[in-house]
């Protein structure tokens, strides 16, 4: 027990130490003090608290690990969605993107920062200031369906990575290194920071990758093995399991680490640049992935990669690529977004890895919209970070290409997130051929009902609008997280609704009672009520997911939201020809044939109307489109205040006009923000209107801008 006078000193004391000790130990790898003079630091600290229970904070290094196990878990919006990447696998690939991003960045900086692609998944944290200059965290939430989470905060306390705490001197030591924004901005009136007490409220967000370190999924994995259970399949999935378990004692027994890549304010980037950022979330004490490079060519980017795929088998955790970002923040936000991923980032992934074995059989699986895909059945090999048992053959044509038989001895690669895939057989000595040719069924393996493959395409449809298989793919589908998100509802879940006939559609599913969902095997009142509460919530889903949910052929998430948008409600989606349709933004002929075909059909356009009876969501906000601005032709140059380069450019088309990437004779204005070069040099020199965002802005509201001409140029 502490000699020291004041317990309240000594566990303040006692707190810093060990925060100093764990941040050296589980974030810079650099250790001070033995595990045993640790541990005397936390006993000592412990049995403090225990005589004096008010001396307890939630920050407090002994607070890591909560006593009871949570009873599920909040969803929460985030303050800016978690968007995915997209991918390059080859050189070629890279180079095209960079060619990309340099033609719509302009005249404006291009240099990448090179990081890690770590194996894990996303988290986001959120720390509050308080009144005596400290920022605790005050919730974790996982990425969910990139605008929704769930809050895991109990479970990421554990994680010894996640500072609970951050120090006044660590605030503005990383303020420092960025003095255009500062992390001490609030929006309480109230607050006077020039008092020397820095205002009270939400300071930051810090996102970045969860992982399980191979050691701890070795462990993991031992455990389960001498426990008779069946061990964890690869690290992400097990980091994964691990941070959605309920028992935050359990998360703690798993050593799982946090890598910190984003930090930001109020939805916004905080620092001007990635590299700006990645130093001023080490200066906070988060650790930050020490593979790092800012590189100005692909050529440099490439030899990282090289290095990077080089260090993989030597590094304590998995990693599948190397992420590449624009440093600049202004050039980020003119390169702005594609329907779901940055403009200014891409995941280089590396090579897939390969395996040999023998194909044991084939199987045929029907999907939602009644395709029949071909699925070799193998013999279980390890590749790619998992055991693959099964692969996609896509479709006959692709088996007859690879001269595939069963018994066939078959190479298999699998990258990343890739769905493992046959790429060749192998015909030599040691690997004998296949002894039985596959016959493609000539009816639905699960109706029976006869299939059928249209002229021109390559895929066996089963043509039974009734095939339960198709029904069971469309609810599983219907229900997915990115679609309408209803957690619960899984295949064994769906399979028993089927078969018990509780639902026949996707709009029985509204019809369902607790009644009638505690008749299913292991499904108890709670588990019930929650899937009742996750079905109702979802009517607010909206009409670009209940669009993709209903499976129309060609409607995938970018198509749904931009049909959402401009026609703003399912009656007027219903009703349009295929002119109304194709005049939609990247819809052409065969999405607008599928869509009229979808409500041509008498049973689709009686399931439309029995959802919008249950209530659902049929509407969104519509996208108003004039043609006031007809005829005219615009160039953005430079950073607008508060548009983004998207923002912009959609409010330009919306309202009837052209947006180029280049000034010439036929532009009829120039747009031109903070940073503008030499676009908008080139409309001086032809004498072209230059408009800022305020002029813009008055222009789509009918009103003059305020410029010194406010004509628009007209070549001669």
């Amino acid at each position: 027990m502490s000699t020291l006078p004041d317990p309240g000193a000594r566990a303040a004391e006692l707190r810093d130490q060990l925060r100093h000790h764990e941040h050296l130990y589980y974030v810079l790898d650099a250790p001070e003090i033995t595990d045993a003079a640790y541990d005397l630091l936390m006993r000592e600290l412990k049995a403090l608290e225990a005589e004096h229970p008010g001396l307890v904070t939630p920050d407090s290094p002994t607070q890591r690990v909560g006593g009871r196990p949570a009873e599920g878990f909040q969803k929460v919006a985030h303050s800016r969605p978690m968007l995915s990447l997209e991918n390059a696998y080859s050189a070629d690939e890279l180079r095209a993107w960079d060619t990309r991003v340099r033609e719509l960045a302009g005249d404006m900086p291009v240099r990448y920062v090179a990081e890690l692609k770590l194996d894990g998944l996303s988290l986001a944290l959120h720390y509050d200031l308080t009144p005596d200059g400290r920022a605790n965290l005050l919730r974790g939430i996982t990425r969910g369906d990139g605008s929704t989470g769930e809050d895991v905060t109990s479970n990421v306390r554990t994680i010894k990575s996640v500072p609970l705490t951050i120090s006044p001197e660590k605030l503005t030591k990383a303020a420092l290194l960025e003095p255009q924004q500062t992390l001490f901005e609030s929006s309480n009136p109230q607050s006077d920071p020039a008092e020397g007490v820095r205002p009270a409220g939400q300071a930051f967000e810090v996102r970045g990758e969860v992982v399980m370190p191979l050691a701890s999924f070795q462990r993991l994995n031992l455990d389960r093995e001498r426990d008779g259970l069946a061990p964890a399949v690869n690290p992400r999935n097990a980091a994964a399991g691990t941070l959605r378990t309920l028992d935050p004692t359990i998360v703690a027994q798993r050593r799982l680490d946090f890598y910190a890549y984003f930090l930001l304010q109020n939805g916004d980037y905080l620092a001007q640049g990635q590299q700006a950022t990645l130093d001023a979330l080490t200066a906070l004490g988060f650790r930050v992935n020490s593979h790092r490079k800012t590189l100005a060519t692909v050529d440099e980017l490439l030899t990282f990669i090289a290095q990077a795929e080089s260090l993989r088998e030597s590094l304590p955790y998995e990693i599948d690529g190397v992420v590449i970002k624009v440093d600049s923040h202004p050039t980020q936000l003119r390169l702005g977004y594609t329907g779901r991923a940055p403009r200014s980032a891409i995941a280089y992934k590396f090579t897939a890895q390969a395996a040999l074995t023998q194909v044991q059989s084939i199987t045929v699986q029907v999907g939602r919209t009644g395709k029949l895909t071909p699925v070799a059945e193998l013999a279980p090999v390890f590749v790619g970070g998992t055991t693959v048992s099964r692969a996609t053959l896509h479709n006959a044509d692709e088996i007859a290409r690879l001269g595939l038989k069963l018994g066939s001895w078959v190479k298999i690669e699998r990258g990343g997130d890739v769905i493992p895939k046959v790429v060749e057989v192998i015909t030599d000595p040691d690997h004998p051929a296949g002894h039985t040719d596959f016959l493609f069924p000539t009816t639905c393996p699960d109706c029976h009902e006869p299939v059928h493959r249209a002229e021109g395409e390559v895929d066996f449809r089963c043509t039974n609008i009734d095939c339960p298989a198709k029904l069971r793919e469309s609810i599983l589908h219907f229900s997915r997280r990115e679609v309408m998100n209803i957690e619960g509802l899984g295949e064994a879940i769906v399979a028993q609704l089927l078969d018990t006939q509780l639902i026949a559609s996707v709009a029985d599913l509204y019809a369902l009672n607790l009644e009638q969902l505690l008749t299913l095997e292991r499904m108890g009142e709670k588990s019930a009520t929650t899937l009742l509460s996750q079905i109702e919530a979802s009517k607010q889903a909206g009409l670009a997911r209940l669009l993709m949910g209903l499976g129309i052929r060609f409607v995938g998430e970018r198509t749904a939201q931009l049909l959402a948008a401009d026609f703003g409600s399912m009656e007027a989606l219903a009703a349009a020809t295929q002119p109304d349709l194709e005049r939609v933004e990247e819809v052409g002929p065969k999405v607008a044939a599928a869509a009229l075909e979808f409500f041509a059909n008498d049973r689709n356009r009686a399931l439309v109307a029995r959802l919008t009876e249950l209530g659902l969501k049929m509407t969104a906000e519509k996208r108003i489109r004039t043609d006031q601005l007809a005829g005219l032709t615009f160039v953005l140059t430079g950073t607008l205040p508060t548009l983004s380069r998207d923002q912009a450019k959609e409010k330009i088309e919306s309202a009837g006009g052209k947006v180029s990437g280049s000034v010439s004779k036929k532009t009829s204005y120039v747009v031109a923000g903070e940073e503008a070069g030499s676009k908008l040099t080139k409309a001086q020199e032809l004498n072209i209107p230059i408009l800022d965002e305020p002029a813009l802005l008055a222009l789509l509201d009918g009103t003059p801008p305020d410029i010194s001409s406010a004509e628009p140029h007209r070549p001669e």
